[in-house]
């Protein structure tokens, strides 16, 4: 297989609508001279683009004199290309470098990006010298940064200084970005208050409390000391379980890829699942192992030190602090040695006896029984798409909201497909009530199989069975109900979160920062038409086509084939018939196609995985890793057309 460097080919030009986070001012690529730069193609509704971010913060702050990090936002959803939706999410990531504003997709088409996200590394000359597609690249992309400071400070390439970035004008309230909302055995409500890393407790508009400092971090204690990193989820404990786990409330933390129980006595934060790092697929270690020293040692109240993403923190996680102010290692649950992935929604399920959480980040469902000292894959395959079936086979994409309702149906917002789906805890099965897939989108009332959402965050179930959704993207909050979907309320500001009251139900409008009450017997409003996510075509020859996956390992790391073959590629295609030959599951990474000339266009999907290990034969124990990617190839057939389609998927 090729090497998957790129050979030095002059960097294009970025171009765009306008730049945020430079205080106004266009860069072009000449004002990056000698400095390293790394293009982050993104687009805000996707969760492995936000992995990225948070990868990327480390080396923005190891190499800020060297590097410049270029955010290319190049959208998904129609909603995503509203300049004002961007600037809004820039401010809600803390994204803390330059963004160019893409929404023709032209600096994308430019650089051949096709997957979100997508990063491309440019020398301080201005070439290429690196394209890698995916999450979890923050090692190799350290070591080649590391070289590349090391050559161009001999050559006198390098220029070392601050790089362009002007951070926006902060903005005070008692909300900001909030994201989900539960109503206390009190009459209080409490938000998650993503934006400000924190909790808040709300009797009508007044702020009775904030539990968290208020800054990012993974900190156990007390309201006044503990952290959490964008809060969303919340699930009130079940009255009868909640002095025997020592807590009333369950968060999910998403960027600290933990589940927190806070005590709302002396909104004391306790992690109770998940261990402080990301849950990767493939490795070795996404779950830490119980020592045998540890068995007959007794559970420990658990305070937990250390910053989202960082190893220490995983580590220092499983330490216990003594009078004396030392780490003492203790007992660590079971769920504790869990890595989770971006959890973002959490609801309790009587059927299931345990807490279902919407594992937004790997597109699964899971199961939490904090009584039982478990936490396990519910649903899912780890595969992103729209599929129904048992639930060891079904396929989610960032599934983000939740709902029970009195039949027991669990109700899933599963975002990426802007679509309604449906769990029956019973049978073990999942349905889809609205949707198409990933590429199908809109604003359309009408029967359930041809209406569309757009990116839904939130789901609520109504007294008489019926489903409130809040459809983010379209500002909007839709009813489902007798096969039909209407919608009941517009012109809000990103709704995320729905609590359903007596007479009424509150929408959490993040992107406005509030919480809005809006009564129950809204009528029906117009739709708007459906859309479908408009990307840039490949245009392939009709016939043979060469699908060539190019991988190497990264520096110092070999295929890892000990178990068997370390690679794997499945192809298939929207319509099936585009694939006359070539679909189908096997371990090479390059594969002939055959197109069919009759199906003009369509989508080729392509999933890669290559395993891969340490190098070091002194090594007894090697790190491994598996290198995942999905990609959905918009294709157009015509004469003349390319005869190989090249992805890169890099170790």
């Amino acid at each position: 297989m090729r090497e998957s460097r790129l050979p030095r080919v002059r960097a294009s030009e970025l171009v765009g609508r306008g730049w945020l986070n430079t205080g106004g001012r266009s860069l072009t690529l000449a004002d990056l001279r000698g400095k390293i730069v790394i293009l982050d193609f993104w687009t805000f509704c996707c969760i492995n683009c936000l992995h990225v971010l948070d990868e990327l913060r480390e080396l923005e702050d190891r190499y800020r004199d060297v590097l410049v990090i270029v955010g290319v936002h190049s959208p998904k959803f129609a909603h995503e290309a509203d300049p004002a939706a961007l600037a809004a999410a820039v401010q809600r990531y803390e994204v803390h470098h330059p963004v160019l504003d893409d929404p023709a997709l032209t600096t994308w088409s430019a650089y051949t990006a096709r997957a979100w996200p997508t990063l491309v590394v440019i020398d301080p000359e201005g070439y290429v010298v690196a394209q890698m597609a995916g999450e979890g690249h923050r090692r190799n992309v350290e070591i080649l940064v590391d070289e590349l400071v090391a050559l161009h400070a001999s050559k006198g390439t390098l220029h070392r200084g601050d790089g362009p970035y002007v951070p926006p004008a902060p903005e005070q309230g008692t909300l900001r970005f909030p994201a989900k909302v539960i109503a206390l055995p009190d009459g209080h409500l409490l938000v998650a208050d993503a934006g400000h890393h924190s909790l808040a407790e709300l009797d009508g508009e007044t702020l009775v409390r904030r539990i968290g400092t208020g800054e990012r971090g993974f900190v156990d204690g007390l309201a006044d000391e503990a952290r959490f990193s964008e809060p969303n989820g919340l699930c009130l404990v079940p009255e009868e379980l909640r002095q025997w786990l020592d807590y009333d409330v369950l968060v999910a933390d998403t960027v600290n890829h933990a589940l927190r129980g806070v005590r709302l006595a002396d909104g004391r934060v306790t992690t109770v699942a998940g261990t402080g790092a990301q849950y990767m697929v493939g490795a070795a270690d996404n779950f830490l192992p119980f020592d045998d020293d540890e068995a007959d040692e007794e559970p420990a109240s658990l305070p937990v030190i250390g910053e989202p993403g960082d190893a220490s923190a995983a580590f220092a996680s499983s330490l216990s602090l003594s009078t004396g102010g030392s780490p003492t290692v203790d007992f660590i649950p079971g769920p504790r040695r869990q890595k989770l992935s971006s959890p973002w929604d959490v609801v309790w399920s009587r059927a299931l006896g345990g807490f279902v959480v919407a594992m937004a980040g790997n597109h699964t469902l899971w199961e939490f029984d904090d009584k039982q000292g478990s936490i396990n894959q519910l649903a899912g395959t780890l595969n992103e798409g729209l599929l129904d079936g048992p639930l060891d086979d079904a396929w989610f994409a960032q599934p983000s909201g939740l709902a029970v309702g009195a039949d027991d149906k669990i109700w899933v917002a599963d975002s990426e497909t802007s679509a309604l789906r449906w769990v029956d805890p019973v049978a073990r099965t999942v349905h889809t009530a609205v949707g198409e897939g990933l590429f199908d989108f809109g604003h359309r009332d009408g029967p359930a199989a041809e209406a569309r959402l757009q990116h839904p965050l939130g789901v609520a179930v109504l007294p008489d069975g019926s489903v409130l959704i809040a459809d983010t993207y379209n500002g909007a909050v839709r009813r489902f109900s007798g096969g039909s979907v209407s919608t009941i309320a517009t012109d809000l500001a990103e709704p995320s979160g729905l609590l359903v009251l007596d007479d009424s139900v509150i929408v959490v409008e993040s992107a406005a920062h509030r919480l809005t009450r809006l009564p129950l017997s809204l009528g029906r409003l117009e739709d708007r038409g459906a859309h479908r996510t408009r990307r840039p075509v490949t245009e392939l020859a009709p016939g043979s086509v060469r699908l060539d996956v190019v991988f190497t390992p990264a520096t110092g790391q070999k295929y890892d084939d000990r178990y068997g073959p370390s690679t794997r590629l499945q192809v298939s295609s929207t319509p099936p018939g585009l694939l006359l030959e070539g679909a189908g599951d096997d371990v090479p990474l390059d594969r002939m196609l055959r197109l069919d000339p009759s199906v003009r266009e369509g989508v080729l999907h392509v999933t890669a995985h290559a395993a891969s290990c340490d190098a070091d034969p002194a090594v007894e124990h090697p790190a491994c890793h598996l290198n995942a990617q999905d990609w959905g190839v918009p294709v157009r057939l015509v004469e003349g057309g390319a005869t190989t389609l090249t992805l890169p998927l890099h170790g």
